[in-house]
């Protein structure tokens, strides 16, 4: 998105700076930061506009989204995300490659989608092209292209028209993606027999019916593939929406390799726990699964610890009735968390109940996120020459989500009727204000 050209300041006591938080004073002009002075400062010229306590802060950068548009918009659509993701904080987002008719897997289906953003967005959007069986031997098309990077799944991703993977196509596509030095994201979860499916088609509104029918160790065993294939051509990997804490030793041993692997979780792994959650509520299926409270506390220290590199929402919102919202059927449910605007409340909740600092935030929404799309050179930081995507918040102010509230399409989520901490009171995007 283009910014405003006209030349103001924003002062805040407590600005979020890439080595500090400090009373300063950005300036901004033809969308970008032109200056930073401590403290407050005032000008006959430029005009002020002074938040006083509230935090100053990058804008959030979500690299994980399902918007769905072009056709799929009644489930979503980019006028309704990006007007979430403004009122959420979240100033830069990455649309994924499915859900959206036709997916994004070939150049022809990217023109389509980047025509049916236009002029739609509240906020940035770039998007993920896709991999499937059926362009495993021409991935170099989608790669050519302006995508941030190439999104597969392991398993059946819900939709037909977007065909998971097998350890024989990611041998053909990998050595591509690495030459191109765009990430691989990877919905890693490897199909197994066990007991599971058939609990959940005797008991199809019971949530641990459907909890047991995708086990960790789904997880653990594509977790463990995709390190191999990594460390095999030396491949940007990033594993999605991470939920089986027993992954994370992997993970470590693989990082502490050197090799080229992220990890992302969501907030409804960190908020949410298995033993807390209704039977025939179907808001709170997603896949994997939210699992117990003890591996989801395993989570959040690994993500506090930095072994987790960030949190992304993994938005993928569907209609009442694909939600199976009446019948409470776990089987037939869309599965997918409609959580984009809430993204920063919930995770500075739960850092504030862990007796976390504000400034770990940076690292967690705006910092690694960047890395992860290579934006690092102008987004995530409050630096000078950035761009001025910027959210102003009140971290102590408590409110509770509701209904009429909610920005995205459909109003369903299973965090309405949670009070959580954090109230978003501006974002601006390129100089802009979007909220």
């Amino acid at each position: 998105m283009s910014g405003e050209k006209k030349q103001f300041a924003l002062f805040s006591k407590r600005t979020m700076l890439p080595d500090k938080t400090a009373p300063a004073t950005i300036f901004i002009k033809g969308g970008e930061i032109s200056a930073i002075e401590e403290g407050k400062t005032t000008s006959k010229t430029i005009p002020l506009i002074d938040v006083g306590d509230a935090v100053l802060m990058p804008g959030i950068i979500d690299p994980h989204v399902h918007i769905n548009e072009p056709g799929r918009t009644d489930w979503e659509g980019f006028a309704t995300a990006t007007r979430a993701a403004a009122a959420g904080g979240i100033t830069t987002l990455v649309d994924m490659p499915l859900n959206s008719t036709p997916v994004t897997i070939n150049q022809k289906a990217y023109l389509k989608k980047v025509a049916a953003a236009q002029d739609k967005c509240s906020v940035n959007v770039f998007f993920w092209g896709g991999a499937v069986p059926e362009n495993a031997d021409s991935i170099s098309e989608i790669l050519n292209t302006d995508v941030l990077g190439i999104k597969a799944f392991l398993t059946h991703s819900g939709i037909d028209d977007f065909s998971n993977v097998t350890e024989n196509e990611l041998n053909k596509i990998m050595p591509a993606i690495t030459k191109s030095g765009k990430p691989l994201l990877v919905h890693c979860e490897l199909d197994a027999p066990n007991s599971g499916p058939d609990l959940l088609n005797q008991n199809p509104t019971r949530y641990r019916a459907w909890l047991k029918s995708r086990p960790k160790e789904w997880e653990n065993k594509a977790i463990n593939l995709m390190i191999r294939l990594c460390e095999k051509y030396n491949c940007r990997v990033h594993i999605v929406h991470l939920s089986s804490a027993e992954a994370l030793p992997a993970i470590q041993a693989a990082k502490e390799k050197g090799l080229p692997l992220t990890v992302e979780t969501c907030p409804h792994y960190l908020y949410f726990n298995a033993e807390n959650i209704p039977d025939a509520n179907t808001l709170f299926k997603c896949a994997p699964p939210i699992r117990e409270e003890e591996n989801n506390q395993k989570l959040f220290d690994a993500l506090q610890n930095g072994l987790i590199d960030f949190v992304a929402t993994d938005h993928s919102p569907a209609t009442p009735d694909l939600k199976e919202t009446e019948s409470g059927n776990f089987l037939e449910a869309w599965g997918g968390i409609a959580s984009l605007q809430f993204s920063l409340s919930v995770i500075w909740t739960l850092a504030r109940k862990n007796k976390v600092p504000l400034e770990i935030l940076k690292s967690w929404l705006c910092e690694n996120p960047a890395k992860l799309i290579n934006k690092t050179d102008f987004k995530g930081k409050i630096e000078v020459g950035f761009d001025a995507d910027l959210v102003v918040w009140n971290p102590e102010e408590k409110f509770t989500i509701t209904k009429e509230s909610i920005q995205f399409r459909h109003k369903i989520s299973p965090y309405i009727g949670e009070e959580v901490y954090g109230k978003i009171l501006k974002t601006f995007v390129a100089g802009k204000q979007v909220w």
